[in-house]
C-alpha cells in the first residue's frame, strides 16, 4: 500500500477521531496537581503517587459483546494504570442495562478480568431500567516513580512493546491476547511497567489504546512538545496480520516508550525475556513533525506546530 493511502487511513480512522475528540475539552481542564494529557490522574501522596483511571465503553460494543466489554472495563483501566509505572489496587463499575440478562454478562465480564488480573471489583452503580446498555469502569492505582507522558526527551528511541499471542475479536480490531491467557503471566507482563520506571530505564510511555500504535504515539509527542520520524517498515504485527490493520489495532496489551540509547538493549532484554515483542520504531526529535517512513518515501502524518491532537498543554500550562 502507499504512504500517502496509509496516511489517510489514519487519519480517517474512528481511533483518530475518538483520541482528537479530547482536543475539545482537554485545554478547558486546570493543569492543577496532575498533568492534563496522560493515561491516568497522578496525585503526589507521601513518598509516591495516587493514581486514578476511568474509561467509558462505545455503546456497540457493550451491546454486541457485553461479556468482553466488562471484561475489557477492568484490562484496559489497568493498562493506564501500568502505563503511568503503576499497579493497581481496586476497580469500581457503573453500567446501565434494559435486561437483567445483559446486565448478568458484564458482571461476568467484569469479574472473570478482576480474577485474572488479581485487582478486586470494591463497588459500583447498577441500573437495569435502562432504554441501552453502557458501561464505565474505574481503577485506582498507586507508583512510587512515574512513567510521565511529558518526560521524552529529543533523540529518543521509541520502543512498540506488544503481545502477539492472541486473535482479533472478529469483526472488531480488538487484539484479545488475554482471555485464553494464564492470569500469572498477564500479571507478571504488566508488572515489567512499574520495574522499568523504578529501575530508572524509563520515564516516559503510554499504552496503546483505541488510536492504535501511531495514534497512541501522537499522543505521547504532543505532551512532550516533540516530533519523530517513524519506520513503518520496523514495526512488527503477529504472524498473518497485515500491517494496515494492525496500525489500526486496539490491542490487550500494548505500550510505547520512550527510552534514551543507553538503556534501550536493557529494556528491550526484559521484554523478550516475557516472549512480549519490542522494537524500535523511530527516534523523537525537537520538529514536533511527526513523519512516517515506508521504503524510499516519506510523508507527514502530523504537525504539532499548525494542528494539535488531543490538545495536551505543555507542562505548568493549561491554555490550548
Amino acid at each position: 500500500m502507499k504512504l500517502d493511502d496509509i496516511i489517510r487511513g489514519l487519519r480517517d480512522s474512528k481511533g483518530f477521531a475518538h483520541k482528537r475528540d479530547i482536543a475539545s475539552v482537554l485545554p478547558r481542564l486546570p493543569a492543577g496537581l496532575t498533568q492534563v494529557g496522560d493515561d491516568c490522574a497522578a496525585l503526589p501522596d507521601g513518598d509516591g503517587y495516587l493514581l486514578f483511571a476511568i474509561e467509558g465503553f462505545v455503546s456497540e460494543l457493550v451491546t454486541r459483546d457485553p461479556w468482553f466489554a466488562g471484561y475489557c472495563g477492568v484490562m484496559v483501566n489497568l493498562s493506564d494504570i501500568y502505563a503511568m509505572g503503576g499497579r493497581p489496587l481496586a476497580v469500581v463499575d457503573a453500567l446501565w442495562s434494559a435486561s437483567h440478562e445483559r446486565a448478568k454478562l458484564l458482571i461476568e465480564g467484569l469479574l472473570a478480568a478482576s480474577a485474572a488480573y488479581g485487582v478486586p471489583v470494591v463497588g459500583g452503580h447498577t441500573n437495569i431500567q435502562s432504554s441501552s446498555d453502557q458501561l464505565a469502569v474505574a481503577v485506582l492505582g498507586r507508583a512510587s516513580c512515574l512513567l510521565d507522558s511529558f518526560l521524552a526527551q529529543p533523540g529518543e528511541q521509541l520502543l512498540a512493546v506488544a503481545d502477539h499471542r492472541g486473535r482479533y475479536r472478529e469483526p472488531d480490531a480488538y487484539w484479545d491476547a488475554s482471555t485464553s491467557a494464564p492470569g500469572a503471566r498477564l500479571r507478571a507482563d504488566l508488572e515489567l511497567l512499574p520495574q522499568l520506571a523504578e529501575a530508572g530505564l524509563c520515564r516516559a510511555g503510554k499504552d496503546v489504546s483505541m488510536g492504535g500504535l501511531l495514534g497512541s504515539t501522537l499522543m505521547l509527542l504532543e505532551c512532550s512538545r516533540l516530533g519523530a520520524e517513524i519506520d513503518l517498515a520496523a514495526i512488527e504485527p503477529p504472524p498473518g496480520v497485515g500491517l494496515e490493520r494492525w496500525l489500526s489495532t486496539f490491542p490487550s496489551y500494548g505500550f510505547v516508550l520512550s527510552v534514551p540509547d543507553c538503556h534501550v538493549d536493557p529494556v528491550r532484554r526484559r521484554f523478550a525475556e516475557r516472549a512480549l515483542v519490542c522494537t524500535s520504531i523511530g527516534r523523537t526529535d525537537g520538529t514536533r513533525r511527526v513523519v512516517l517512513r515506508h521504503g524510499d518515501a516519506r510523508g507527514e502524518l502530523h504537525n504539532f506546530v499548525t494542528d494539535s491532537f488531543i490538545g495536551a498543554s505543555p507542562r505548568g500550562d493549561a491554555s490550548p
